[in-house]
């Protein structure tokens, strides 16, 4: 019997809506149907293979690999043993567009339609994720004064990060950042 991977979870008093959830994953389950969520997802998996359909394509899944999803865009996994840890983030929480001059991730890891949807994560790279994962975990279970503003600062450290693997990986993504003077309007539909 698999044991049950915790889970971290800030609700939106206001909505009653998610705002923030960290949670480890050993298996597909979760994944397992369409997703089409009101959130941004980063879904890290460390070990296992498969495939991901994200919105009409279909990617390899192998460990090592961390895919970023924008609010309503659909994803599935097509794979059975998978183990890694996710991050979701409502954007009334913390807005990319809102800190886009400070985290450089939007038309980055998210809201990029050509490029794919995900990063590869060195050994390296992961010890400085799984860092960052941890602070987030121990400052969720912390309901002292401020935990909003030191957990949308790890997320953003935790989401620079991740900008970085991304525009070392992929060109276009690096064009992206250097263009940011980009209406506003001209991103959002692209």
């Amino acid at each position: 019997m698999v044991a049950e991977s915790p889970v971290f979870t800030l609700i939106n008093p206001q909505n009653g809506n998610l705002a923030f959830k960290l949670m480890a994953f050993n298996d597909a389950s979760s994944f397992d149907h369409v997703q089409r969520h009101n959130y941004y997802s980063l879904i890290w998996v460390k070990q296992g293979s498969g495939a991901v359909r994200a919105d009409v394509k279909e990617y390899d899944l192998s460990g090592g690999s961390l895919f970023a999803f924008s609010p309503y865009q659909p994803f599935i996994f097509l794979a059975q043993h998978i183990l890694g840890v996710a991050l979701f983030f409502h954007p009334d929480f913390f807005c990319i567009h809102k800190h886009q001059a400070e985290i450089a991730c939007n038309g980055v890891l998210f809201n990029n339609i050509y490029e794919p949807p995900f990063i590869g994560v060195s050994e390296d790279s992961s010890v400085t994720l799984d860092d960052v994962l941890t602070q987030i975990r121990n400052e969720i279970q912390n309901t002292t004064l401020a935990q909003h503003e030191i957990l949308v600062s790890y997320l953003k450290i935790f989401l620079i990060h991740c900008s970085r693997l991304k525009t070392e990986q992929a060109p276009l993504a690096r064009r992206d950042v250097g263009a940011v003077r980009e209406p506003f309007v001209l991103q959002n539909l692209k």
